[in-house]
């Protein structure tokens, strides 16, 4: 099994058994704060039929393994003057620089999400650009030049008409 399905496999295992450590309950918290994090956990609470404090012991324990990796805000792109979305596709010289390239990624802020590949890249990451020069730019000056890359494929987000989360099934 190569290096790439042994992660994939570990990973994979940790999911199945983080899984395994959501109750009904968890579950139940985790469908109403993930239609909105700003709500109050004694919303939550009254729902859940339990108190605050169960469900910030609750809240915090899927924190703790890593269930829950944050909240935040979302800012639209577009009103930082970021006009393009793009994916690109990277190829790598060879599969042992994957820590070296993604280390190289993190330095560019305008490199939003990484994600490991099967197929015919090694990485996908997700790129925004205020306009095609600055996209030009990014490729030819950032992300083509990093040791390791050997070549890239991008494809433009035209529109984004889906973006949820997960449903959390309760019985």
């Amino acid at each position: 099994m190569s290096k790439k399905n042994c992660n994939f496999a570990a990973k994979f295992k940790h999911f199945i058994t983080i899984m395994e450590k959501i109750d009904e309950l968890d579950r139940k918290i985790l469908k109403i704060i993930t239609k909105s994090a700003r709500i109050p956990f004694k919303d939550v609470a009254e729902k859940c039929s339990v108190s605050r404090a169960a469900v910030h012991q609750r809240v915090q324990k899927m924190f703790d393994n890593g269930v829950i990796t944050g909240s935040s805000y979302l800012v639209q792109p577009k009103s930082l003057g970021y006009e393009l979305c793009v994916y690109i596709g990277i190829s790598l010289e060879k599969a042992s620089m994957y820590n070296k390239v993604i280390a190289e990624l993190q330095q560019i802020p305008e490199v939003v999400e990484a994600q490991y590949t099967l197929g015919a890249f090694g990485l996908l990451i997700k790129v925004y650009a205020r306009d095609n020069e600055h996209l030009l730019q990014l490729l030819n000056t950032k992300i083509q030049e990093i040791p390791g890359v050997a070549n890239t494929t991008t494809l433009t987000a035209l529109a984004q008409p889906i973006y949820r989360q997960l449903p959390i099934e309760t019985e």
